[in-house]
């Protein structure tokens, strides 16, 4: 894992030095303008300002996320923001995910399929100003629907996308903009998310680690996540980008019975601390690209994995 750290920050160190040496402009000790730095966004914090009214946000990510628990397992998939400014400091939106799990042992998935479809609203509370202490701030009220196969899986549990479960999370985001002692801008964004999920009632093989002929109910833990990222405007085009995430899981429940007799699971809590480095270039202030990867180390019930990632930002 130590590694593979060392290896993002090389490979950011690299970027950064070609990012100098093909922007338009290189840093200097002027104070740099908030019109001249152009942004695509950290790897995973979303931002706090809504879309002006009439305008579209479409962003989608694609993964792979390789767990390091001995043989690598590949959970390869997409998601994408579709939001809409619906009116002054209000944008709705939709995010729908696709995936294709290849375990190192047993089948893959027979096929690409849908995960859990969200929904959400995101209204603005402040908006940041120059010289002004208050950051942008936001309330977003999200549901995430259960669209995904989750259970009666049988003979290939890598078909499970989803988690059967209606989930409401609600998250404050905030975001502001530093000066650096060369003028560059900072812009940094600090988002806290608590989710809470419904029971679900579960048949046979299934995401929650039950067998055929199992027939009982599942209940998904509380999840709480915190994120703080940060982006530094190398040039007006190409930006370095870090998210520092904690997530904490409550421990899911499965309670029925199968062949054997009455069963119980329990996952146990689980927390996770990842690293998210990348580099963001933008040919304008309405559209961009970003690529990084996800680092997680081994924590409690949490395997270790690495999840390179690739995005485009477009608003229009």
């Amino acid at each position: 894992m130590v590694s593979w750290i060392r290896a993002a920050a090389c490979a950011l160190t690299c970027a950064a030095q070609v990012g100098v040496s093909v922007g338009e402009e290189r840093p200097s000790t002027e104070r740099q303008a908030l019109e001249d730095a152009w942004w695509t966004g950290p790897i995973v914090a979303a931002g706090a300002n809504t879309l002006p009214p009439g305008h579209f946000l479409i962003e989608p990510y694609v993964f792979d996320s390789i767990r390091q628990d001995g043989p690598r397992n590949h959970s390869l998939g997409s998601l994408t923001y579709v939001l809409y400014g619906l009116i002054d400091d209000l944008s709705v939106g939709v995010i729908p995910r696709f995936g294709y799990n290849s375990p190192s042992s047993g089948a893959s998935s027979s096929r690409v399929d849908v995960g859990d479809f969200m929904v959400q609203g995101q209204y603005r509370l402040t908006r940041f100003r120059e010289g002004s202490w208050l950051p942008t701030l936001s309330v977003v009220l999200a549901e995430t629907l259960p669209t995904g196969r989750y259970d009666r899986l049988g003979t290939r549990p890598s078909d499970g996308f989803g988690h059967g479960a209606y989930t409401t999370t609600l998250s404050l985001y905030s975001q502001t903009f530093l000066w650096m002692p060369n003028g560059r801008i900072v812009r940094t964004r600090l988002n806290l998310s608590y989710s809470l999920s419904s029971g679900v009632g579960v048949d046979g093989v299934s995401v929650y680690g039950t067998g055929g002929g199992f027939h009982g109910r599942a209940r998904p833990g509380r999840s709480l996540l915190i994120d703080s990222a940060w982006e530094y405007s190398l040039t007006r085009r190409w930006v370095l980008a870090t998210d520092l995430t904690y997530e904490h899981d409550a421990s899911t429940s499965v309670v029925g019975v199968d062949s054997a007799g009455p069963r119980h699971l329990d996952s146990g809590s689980s927390h996770a601390l990842s690293l998210a480095p990348a580099i963001e270039y933008n040919w304008s202030s309405r559209m961009g690209v970003i690529a990084g990867a996800i680092v997680t180390p081994a924590s409690r019930n949490v395997a270790v994995s690495l999840t390179p990632v690739v995005a485009v930002n477009m608003v229009f």
